[in-house]
């Protein structure tokens, strides 16, 4: 009778679940990974916006055109269509466009494309074209695609001027992920640095900082954005307004970081591992920068990635009012500027391209925000 009850316990003994301790000796970090790669969307993002910056770190490969070329002969030209298939029903492999060929409407003076079906480009990847340096550093002449001469190729089409759209945009990335990257970073910088020492040291010194940002929140944002950017010297080159401008949006856009690291700061300098370190003689520095900051890295993670966006939105919004990046650098907003007639607008609807990389942009930034907001609470289900 004993053997049958334990003969019959034994398969529940087999089915228990495996005690997984990898879970339990797991660092946080390991932890907010493990909840983070769950988070699809995240994930997703992520790999967008890692696209988006080696478009703007690489943008002469992903450049078809010199981005500055003007062809006169296609000055608004539409974008090419992509085909598989040819006017007899052919299958081709590899992708192929037919060539544009403009005409003058003498009554409206509107220029019309039409294509020229007789005259097929196929399109190549990997393509040898005009030379340019990576980085600035090596010398190379390949570019991810094009067509053979006499051919040519607009994905996005061209502006008033004849210049492709497609390596403005890429070369417009550069300056608009940069600049918002750049900005956070300076913000990043003044905000722990202004907030620590409120947090910490408490006091007059508390006071005197609380009151300084409560006087730069009172002001409107954007009024106080316009002020400082049109403030910007007439004869400045590109890339000092580039940096000026990058200045102007981190100036304004660190007091909220600065009152978050406040609050914790005020939670946490009273903690048994500050206790300890103040009384093994270490610089009160030492401590916000070794200690403190890092006992909420998370946190701090999250904010900056949902701060990129707004320095990026900002930087458009200059560049399209005309007081921001100037001609002959490029911005996703200095190319929306000819967008701004409705007329135009109207005609070559192709111009609003680089808003859409903004809202692309923007759009996976702040779903990587949540993600990570999610993951930096890792014991949260």
């Amino acid at each position: 009778m004993l053997r049958r009850i334990g003969a019959r316990q034994a398969p529940a003994k087999a089915q228990a679940p495996a005690f997984d301790e990898s879970y339990y000796l797991a660092s946080q970090w390991q932890l907010m990974w493990r909840k983070f790669r769950r988070h699809r969307l995240a994930i997703g993002s992520l790999l967008v916006i890692i696209v988006l910056y080696s478009m703007a770190l690489f943008a002469e490969f992903y450049a078809i055109n010199d981005y500055q070329k003007r062809h006169v002969a296609f000055a608004k030209s539409p974008p090419h269509t992509i085909y598989f298939v040819d006017e007899g029903g052919n299958f081709s492999l590899r992708p192929f466009i037919y060539q544009m060929k403009q005409t003058l409407d003498m009554d409206t003076l509107q220029r019309n494309y039409s294509e020229v079906r007789d005259k097929k480009y196929l399109i190549h990847f990997f393509v040898r074209g005009e030379p340019y340096k990576i980085l600035g550093l090596l010398e190379s002449n390949i570019h991810l695609m094009g067509v053979e001469a006499p051919g040519v190729f607009f994905p996005f089409g061209t502006d008033d001027l004849g210049r492709d759209l497609y390596s403005r945009t890429m070369h417009a990335a550069r300056i608009s992920l940069s600049i918002g990257f750049l900005g956070v970073i300076i913000s990043f910088v003044l905000g722990c640095l202004f907030g620590g020492i409120s947090g910490y040291f408490g006091g007059a010194v508390d006071v005197a900082i609380q009151r300084l940002i409560e006087f730069l929140i009172s002001i409107p944002s954007i009024p106080l954005i316009i002020a400082l950017a049109a403030a910007l010297p007439a004869e400045w080159s590109s890339t000092q307004v580039y940096f000026g401008i990058t200045l102007v949006l981190a100036t304004v856009g660190w007091t909220a970081l600065a009152r978050a690291v406040r609050g914790k700061l005020l939670e946490l300098r009273e903690a048994d591992f500050v206790m300890a370190a103040r009384i093994s003689n270490m610089g009160d520095l030492d401590i916000i920068i070794k200690h403190l900051l890092p006992s909420f890295a998370s946190f701090l993670i999250v904010m900056l990635s949902l701060a990129v966006p707004g320095m990026i939105l900002a930087e458009t919004a200059l560049s399209f009012l005309q007081i921001g990046i100037r001609p002959p650098a490029v911005s996703w907003g200095v190319l929306l500027q000819d967008a701004q007639n409705i007329r135009s607008l109207s005609q070559s609807p192709w111009f609003l391209i680089p808003g859409l990389f903004v809202i692309l942009t923007v759009l996976a930034f702040n779903f990587l925000g949540d993600g990570l907001r999610d993951a930096a609470d890792p014991y949260k289900q």
